[in-house]
């Protein structure tokens, strides 16, 4: 009886704090939970109030975080700094690259070999997320890459099918990358690694903050990978089950170690799912999956063309309006949150070079901002953005722009030229256009429903 009475005093004082158990079995209370950015029907909340994303893709920051090695920690605190006072709040970063023989990937990489880890770079994320923490910025860290210029899904099929680890700014056939790409979903010995990758970041303890990430409040989401791809534009019945599939169980499989973060896909929105609404919609349809993804590049998918931006503007336009309105609406249809985590423009001219105005870019950014603002200021499920990319501080190096291993880091990965889509932090017109509807919407309130 004794014994008894012990335990319901014991239950009865964890539900008053009301602590929820961590997948690790850390204790997290109620409170510190709201520190957490989470899904509340088709809003983020963060510390009981609702949470917009004003967001830059900065994939190579753990990169600069590294203490030693291609790591420039000072250039780091000072992108921060500038990102801060143009008013971002959340970065969406690499956590891991897999090395690889592709010139246009980047180099060193966090995984050398399956099993083999660089801890140098882990501890650059590591420093990463702690500078980030002090700014109180969120972070979405993402596990893996459709494209080349991490290693990524094809570095795995490299590994554990032994066939080339292709690249597309070789061959020129992306239909062909697309589709071999997609044999990384259902390769058993490639899938294993992949899961060993994630448990060996997800359940990392931080070496600055000496915090898991598991328990880290300034983490938001965990991402599946960079713009997951169920094959080419004709991906069959099979492949685009066996994507929804991966989908499902890896999300689960994430959350099953850490029940704190959300997680999310990574997703282009239609124009990564063979323009397939009902994939797209049955991609994030899984209850592991707290909230949708989708990117827009109206030049990529040629519905602009920068060397005659007055002729093809209009078209460009409307297009892109419709993309970013429907897929809200297909966020509706779910009633989960969706964010627009990459979209860009290049330079006037068109240029790579920082001299270059960036007129176009910005018109571009503000039909965006635009959208994305009005649509969240009449309680549609539209949370936020992360424009591609932050450029900052760095400089190409080369007459061609394209990037060699001991240039800087920029926004525009191996894959591309040095300058293509990047904001420096001398493109004063375009981080006042950011500063101005990201103080816009982070005025807003989480509506009622």
């Amino acid at each position: 009886m004794k014994q008894l009475f012990k335990f319901c005093a014991a239950a009865m004082m964890v539900g008053a704090v009301g602590i929820v158990a961590a997948a690790d079995g850390a204790p997290v209370t109620n409170a510190a939970k709201s520190e957490f950015v989470t899904a509340k029907k088709t809003h983020f909340s963060r510390k009981g109030q609702a949470y917009y994303i004003v967001g830059a893709n900065f994939w190579y920051g753990g990169y600069l975080g590294a203490p030693s090695g291609v790591g420039e920690r000072a250039r780091l605190l000072k992108e921060l700094d500038t990102m801060k006072a143009t008013g971002i709040n959340n970065l969406r970063v690499l956590a891991v690259s897999e090395k690889t023989d592709m010139k246009s990937a980047v180099s060193p990489a966090t995984t050398a070999k399956p099993g083999e880890y660089d801890e140098n770079l882990l501890v650059g994320l590591d420093f990463l997320m702690a500078e980030a923490a002090k700014r109180d910025m969120t972070v979405v860290l993402y596990l893996n890459n459709f494209w080349q210029w991490s290693g990524g899904m094809t570095q795995y099929l490299n590994w554990f099918e032994g066939t080339p680890a292709l690249d597309p700014n070789v061959t020129k056939d992306y239909d062909d990358y697309m589709k071999k790409n997609a044999r990384f979903y259902v390769n058993a010995a490639a899938q294993k690694e992949y899961r060993q990758v994630i448990a060996k970041i997800v359940r990392r303890v931080n070496t600055i903050t000496g915090k898991p990430y598991s328990e880290d409040p300034h983490l938001m989401s965990w991402q599946l990978a960079n713009e997951p791809r169920p094959g080419n534009g004709k991906a069959t019945k099979e492949e685009k089950a066996a994507y929804v599939k991966w989908i499902d169980e890896t999300a689960g499989y994430i959350h099953s170690l850490d029940r704190n973060h959300m997680v999310s896909t990574g997703s282009e929105g239609l124009a990564g799912s063979a323009h397939d609404a009902q994939l797209f919609l049955d991609a994030h349809r899984s209850k592991h999956v707290d909230y949708l993804t989708y990117h827009l590049w109206p030049k990529n998918w040629e519905w602009f063309d920068s060397r005659n931006p007055e002729g093809t503007w209009d078209n460009a336009i409307t297009k892109s309006r419709d993309y970013l309105n429907s897929h809200i609406e297909l966020a509706k249809k779910l009633g989960k949150p969706i964010v627009l985590e990459e979209f860009g423009l290049d330079r006037d001219g068109p240029s790579f070079s920082i001299k270059a105005t960036t007129k176009i870019r910005d018109r571009f950014y503000k039909e965006v901002f635009d959208v994305v603002y009005t649509r969240a200021a009449k309680g549609d499920p539209i949370a936020g953005f992360n424009f591609w990319a932050w450029g900052g501080a760095g400089r190409a190096a080369n007459a061609d722009y394209w990037w060699k291993p001991g240039n800087d880091f920029m926004g525009d990965p191996p894959q591309e030229e040095q300058g293509l889509y990047s904001v420096f932090d001398t493109d004063t017109s375009s981080l006042k256009l950011i500063k101005e509807y990201g103080d816009k919407l982070k005025s807003l309130k989480a509506p009622a429903r």
